[in-house]
């Protein structure tokens, strides 16, 4: 896969999926071994979903470089979770990998998932 059909992996995923709304792409590109996409999504429960992944393709595989997934209630002032790799919780297991629940302080590990591999997380989580 090189990174154009990333992207249309993404848009296809995001499409196709049973637990989104509306989708509002905000920004997608690839340059030279990079590629970027942002989007904002409106969920069928009404919550808000911003998703924004950076990625490359390192020795023929595609890879995660950094991520921002931030899941809100309908009105955006609710934090449900956000899943990031901002390097900023050293001492966490997984890190830089971390999930805040609830608030920016409640923060636990977490893993790197790709755009596709984290929508269906949370197509597993509002089933």
């Amino acid at each position: 896969m090189d990174l154009h059909q990333y992207i249309i992996a993404i848009k296809e995923k995001l499409s196709d999926s049973s637990i989104v709304s509306l989708i509002d792409i905000v920004d997608e590109r690839v340059l030279l071994s990079r590629g970027y996409f942002r989007a904002r999504l409106t969920l069928t429960n009404t919550d808000f979903l911003e998703i924004a992944e950076s990625f490359a393709i390192q020795n023929d595989q595609l890879i995660t470089l950094d991520y921002r997934y931030q899941w809100m209630d309908a009105s955006k002032q609710v934090l449900k979770k956000r899943w990031d790799s901002v390097k900023h919780f050293p001492g966490l297991p997984n890190f830089p990998h971390h999930i805040h629940i609830g608030s920016e302080s409640n923060v636990e590990p977490g893993q790197c998932r790709n755009i596709v591999e984290f929508m269906e997380f949370v197509e597993s989580e509002l089933s």
